[in-house]
């Protein structure tokens, strides 16, 4: 899983790996995630992975390749959230192309070996910012206007056209998503400071209602990657108002998300930017995408 050696990802790699699987934790800082590997136990393993970087994707892809032979879960889950404007190496804006190009690549380049382990899931985590998110094909970049917030919510919506477009052209793997909610976690460091305030610790109990722990956060993305019951193109989020906090369950996407015609649009533009093309064969609809 990308992302876990912090946050909900360290949470959900916690649960995985208590309850019998091997996790390999994916992350851009190597003793972070070594750590969290030794934390665990002989039921993980780090590997270092940028999603900021395609040439380190394809690293990390090949490295994953060289030590195991199926893939029974992967876990899109790393991102980052509302920073000052920036680019990747690659240069693609900051939150497109850490949320939504390094995951695409990522899982583009291990389909194969998802497609050939039975049973196996790939889970995308999104969040509640997909909301009034749109997909700026005409500047996709943000080169022309940045602004955080929708540049995240792009990022996000990303994810989630993703996801059920994967669905679409590949039955043979269950491709689901998922949202943590409002969880307290690292990524609230780059917010505007109410967000900031919100998320502080020293208010926890002041804003219970609004924002939950990393572990209540993970618990949708833990659904999402280990109830029987979960069919492809299904979306998991907290059960309370706004879907801010609560239990796991199924929830809905803004209508944009399942829309096909973006989804397409956005599969086509991300194989061109990453140079990533996705296998044709075993577990593809008939008549292809």
């Amino acid at each position: 899983m990308t992302g876990g050696n912090s946050g909900i990802g360290r949470e959900t790699a916690r649960e995985l790996a208590a309850h019998g699987a091997t996790v390999v934790i994916a992350g851009r800082d190597r003793e972070r995630a070594d750590a969290v590997a030794g934390e665990l136990g002989g039921r993980a393993e780090a590997l270092h992975l940028d999603l900021g970087s395609l040439r380190s994707v394809r690293r990390a892809a090949g490295e994953f390749r060289s030590r195991f032979e199926r893939l029974d879960l992967l876990i899109n889950n790393a991102g980052v959230m509302i920073p000052p404007y920036g680019r990747t190496e690659d240069g693609f804006e900051l939150q497109l192309g850490v949320n939504h190009l390094g995951h695409f690549a990522l899982t583009g380049l291990l389909l194969d070996l998802v497609l050939g382990t039975a049973g196996a899931r790939v889970v995308t985590v999104s969040s509640n910012g997909h909301r009034g998110g749109v997909i700026g094909f005409d500047d996709l970049q943000s080169e022309r206007d940045y602004r955080r917030m929708r540049a995240y919510r792009q990022s996000k919506l990303a994810n989630l056209l993703f996801a059920f477009e994967l669905q679409r052209r590949y039955p043979g793997v269950v491709s689901v998503a998922a949202h943590p909610g409002a969880a307290r976690t690292g990524l609230m460091r780059t917010s505007p400071w109410l967000f900031r305030f919100v998320a502080s610790r020293r208010t926890k109990w002041l804003f219970s209602w609004l924002i939950q722990s990393e572990g209540d956060g993970a618990q949708p993305v833990l659904r999402a990657a280990t109830d029987p019951g979960v069919r492809g193109g299904e979306y998991f989020g907290p059960d309370g108002w706004g879907e801010f906090t609560g239990r796991a369950t199924r929830v809905a996407a803004a209508e944009e998300a399942y829309e096909p015609i973006s989804s397409r649009r956005l599969w086509i533009e991300s194989e061109r930017l990453t140079g990533v093309t996705y296998p044709v064969g075993a577990g593809m609809l008939a008549d292809g995408p």
